[in-house]
């Protein structure tokens, strides 16, 4: 590994990685034309689990942030701002669901998690989907911005024990949140892609005003800055920079998708604590972007069943996968093949 920083055009990179041999033994112009016809069938909206989805999250909020106001024990306030930064988490990926427009491609999807997903997030659907669908369509390039912006130290892997710990706890403490904020403000700027969403400019200052409006009235702001705001700058954050780091390897030149993507088989006890909407079988997202996170188990399966899945190179769990950020497990890439049909 160089240990110098190298500048690959607008990017400057800490250090150069090695890339990460692929869990999947084909590229995706290979895959066998009978396994493109199955998943031809699943490249449609769910607006089902995409609406039961957004109405469990709101109701364990609305539950949990009830129980600690009522019971007012310090202990079980801890518990539920830990939680409801979970749930926001399921809302953060619901909107990454439709920037693809996987709850539903007509406009009232937009405007319905613009309202009741982004904005609670203090963030808008319209400036992820210019981000998010840039780094789509113009991956680890000059054009996508996710790219340029998650270079650094903090971005480099493999890292040192400690200071990859002690990067998560300044999430964690909130002392990021500010420059996370601002990166991802010069991100939208930077963006070629266009949202085809554009609400009404008064429609933001009217929900907040509204909101205001709604804490004054009800004497909730205690219960709104600590159930929400500090969980969405303090846990949530950390949450969104393992997310990050789950998602892509950021210090390679030009990789393709499969050799900058791990791919992480979580264990029941790892998605019942921190739900993640199957954003750990990232590569299959980034192949076929049209199918909703819902269905990528089964993508998983029938891409098993195919038998193009390299066990050696799925990550079985958070714990497997730290270690190799931490530089404790050796691979030894193979080289993708073609396969009859493709």
């Amino acid at each position: 590994m160089l240990t110098n920083e190298v500048r690959c055009g607008k990017a400057v990179l800490h250090e150069v990685g090695v890339p990460m041999p692929s869990p999947i033994i084909v590229r995706r112009a290979d895959v066998p034309q009978e396994l493109k016809r199955e998943l031809q069938r699943l490249m449609r909206p769910a607006p089902k689990a995409f609406f039961l989805q957004w109405f469990w999250a709101w109701m364990l909020v609305g539950t949990s942030v009830y129980a600690a106001v009522h019971f007012h024990q310090l202990w079980l306030s801890i518990l539920v701002v830990l939680f409801v930064a979970t749930r926001q988490n399921v809302l953060a990926l619901l909107m990454h669901e439709q920037t693809h427009r996987l709850c539903s491609r007509q406009k009232w999807a937009d405007f319905f998690c613009e309202l009741l997903v982004a904005y609670p997030l203090l963030v808008t659907l319209e400036g992820y989907r210019r981000v998010h669908l840039s780094h789509h369509a113009a991956y680890f390039t000059d054009s996508d911005p996710d790219y340029l912006r998650k270079q650094g130290e903090e971005w480099t892997f493999p890292q040192q024990t400690a200071y990859f710990f002690r990067t998560l706890l300044r999430d964690l403490a909130g002392l990021n949140v500010f420059k996370t904020l601002k990166s991802k403000g010069m991100s939208e700027t930077a963006s070629a892609a266009k949202a085809n969403f554009a609400p009404p400019r008064w429609l933001r200052p009217a929900f907040f005003g509204a909101l205001f409006l709604l804490l004054t009235l009800t004497h909730t702001w205690t219960v709104y800055l600590i159930y929400w705001l500090l969980p969405l700058c303090t846990v949530m954050q950390l949450f969104i920079k393992w997310g990050a780091i789950s998602e892509h390897k950021y210090n390679l030149i030009h990789p393709s998708v499969e050799e900058s993507t791990p791919l992480i088989e979580l264990r029941w006890w790892e998605r019942l604590l921190l739900p993640n909407l199957n954003f750990t079988l990232h590569i299959y997202h980034h192949w076929y972007p049209t199918i909703p996170a819902c269905h990528l188990p089964k993508v998983h399966q029938m891409f098993r069943e195919a038998s193009l899945v390299d066990d050696r190179y799925v990550y079985h769990g958070y714990g497997e996968f730290v270690r190799s950020l931490l530089g404790k497990t050796e691979w030894e890439s193979t080289p993708l093949r073609a396969t009859a049909g493709g």
